[in-house]
């Protein structure tokens, strides 16, 4: 029947979902148990799991969440906003990316962190410099992907616009840009998954809430079953996020034909 072999396909989808986290978190009991990591240097699942929701009922989990999540947006959306327009220009110009395809290499293999003692003079150390260092981070990032991604796209589209009499503003708003829809979404990923690698860095700016500064101040008590929160919180935020946008683009390019499906 349809709605049991859809059912099926869906609990079959959702086993292999889990399977790796399981068989990660038995490898972490037997880590414990079998003694070949020593068990004060590495807390039990059941700890952390205690842990968690102590800090989930005090509501400290939920503060620090919904503060990572803010500042991981806001440096994610800025910085995408200017890699695109920027991507455009220098994946559509090649003057333009001759120019500055060395200059987007060197800031982009500079670490963010790197950077925090002259984010703080420049910029001090409130909200605006925590989201400066994630709009570094994603900035780069998500321009990298656009240039690349228009660059790669084969001549032939302009070639047949510009036979059919398509002016150079027809071409670039009917045929680059919807060819580069697929390059932007992939682009905000790519950032999505830059701006939480760098979350602990840029709280590292003074940080008093946040999922980086619970780590951070867990770390100064040795506080592993907190740390241990930290870093399971930011990896279950990141899959969950990167998850809802694999799915728009699932939606919005519906159309395009997939290996592998």
């Amino acid at each position: 029947m349809p709605g049991r072999s859809s059912a099926a396909r869906h609990a079959s989808n959702f086993a292999l979902t889990i399977a790796p986290f399981a068989g990660l978190v038995v490898l972490w009991w037997l880590s414990r148990l079998t003694g070949l990591i020593k068990p004060s240097l590495l807390p039990s699942p059941l700890q952390v799991l205690t842990t968690f929701w102590a800090t989930l009922v005090h509501g400290t989990l939920v503060t620090n969440v919904l503060v990572s999540v803010g500042r991981v947006l806001s440096g994610l959306l800025l910085g995408t906003a200017a890699a695109v327009p920027v991507g455009f220009l220098v994946g559509w110009y090649r003057p333009i990316r001759r120019l500055f395809d060395p200059l987007i290499n060197f800031f982009r293999a500079l670490p963010p962190i790197a950077l925090i003692p002259l984010v703080i003079v420049y910029l001090g150390i409130g909200e605006v410099a925590k989201v400066a260092i994630l709009f570094y981070a994603s900035f780069f990032a998500a321009v990298i992907v656009m240039y690349e991604g228009m660059a790669a796209i084969s001549p032939i589209y302009v070639r047949v616009a510009r036979t059919l009499g398509a002016t150079d503003l027809e071409i670039f708003w009917r045929v680059m840009v919807p060819l580069t829809v697929p390059h932007m979404l992939v682009a905000l990923r790519v950032a999505l998954g830059v701006c939480w690698a760098t979350l602990v860095a840029a709280e590292l700016v003074a940080a008093q809430q946040g999922l980086g500064a619970m780590i951070q101040n867990a770390s100064a008590f040795f506080d592993l079953n907190t740390i241990y929160v930290g870093i399971i919180s930011i990896g279950v935020l990141a899959l969950l996020m990167d998850t809802i946008l694999r799915r728009l683009t699932d939606r919005l390019l519906s159309w395009q034909d997939k290996v592998g499906a």
